[in-house]
């Protein structure tokens, strides 16, 4: 997958920290090519579950040197803890980091409790092994907080799609934490959003795409893709007053710091 003569990967290079590739249209190698041929370097492949977080492997076993993975268990299905706990904490001896975990409070797909409980041990799993989590926090800002203060686990805790307004980022960028913003900070009704990312340190932000989903305008139509990762980098080169080159490389070495590089 080399890429393409004249392109923006000339100029900058970008990292996708989130896009589930297994759950696309699309085949991944696909849609890796096409992102490299448009200035991505490498993507990562978060799961949702054991079945997620065994395909994620598979995915990224077929992308060498273009793609990282993690094992977790999305809120939604955090009732099913019990019974994938133990798969997922062997897939996560191997993976590059721990989740997609956190709390959802909007869809409240399983119990709160059951929610809390599955973060929790995540979050212990990734500080027992060193490794960084990816936190999904939505209308759950307060418990998503005291979760990730008690981890302690500063950097390693990058935030998936946030979506806080200035108060929370303050709060969540003292605890060390790390921001990844997706396409929602391209929508015209995300004023909020951007004035939170204005908070976000630049030495602790990421980009991502969450592929499929959260596809920026103008194509909000259609699924989303890694080569997509630029136009969140632009929107928040905007924000921050600063070059888009520039917020590809720190953005891009703030990704090779947490998450390290592909093999």
């Amino acid at each position: 997958m080399e890429s393409a003569p004249n392109s923006p990967v000339d100029v900058a290079r970008w990292v996708d920290t989130h896009c589930h590739l297994f759950l696309a249209k699309e085949p991944a190698e696909v849609l890796v090519s096409r992102a490299v041929a448009a200035g991505v370097d490498w993507v990562m492949v978060p799961g949702t579950d054991v079945a997620g977080s065994q395909q994620a492997r598979d995915i990224v076993a077929s992308l060498p040197g273009r793609a990282l993975w993690s094992a977790g268990l999305h809120p939604h299905d955090a009732i099913r803890w019990p019974t994938q706990q133990g798969q997922i904490a062997a897939l996560a001896l191997e993976a590059d980091a721990i989740g997609e975990c956190g709390l959802d409070y909007y869809r409240d797909l399983s119990p709160r409790e059951s929610q809390r409980d599955a973060f929790a041990d995540q979050l212990a799993l990734a500080s027992s092994l060193a490794k960084p989590v990816i936190v999904h926090c939505r209308d759950a800002f307060r418990d998503v907080y005291d979760a990730v203060a008690a981890a302690g686990l500063g950097e390693r805790a990058v935030m998936h799609c946030w979506t806080g307004g200035p108060k929370w980022t303050r709060r969540f960028d003292e605890l060390g934490v790390t921001f990844s913003f997706a396409g929602p900070l391209t929508y015209a009704t995300a004023d909020s959003l951007r004035l939170g990312a204005a908070a976000a340190p630049p030495e602790r932000t990421l980009v991502e795409t969450d592929t499929p989903y959260l596809t920026p305008p103008p194509h909000r139509h259609l699924p989303n893709e890694p080569l997509n990762v630029r136009r969140v980098g632009e929107a928040l080169s905007d924000i921050w007053g600063v070059d888009v080159a520039e917020v590809a490389r720190v953005t891009t070495e703030n990704a090779e710091r947490v998450f390290g590089r592909p093999r």
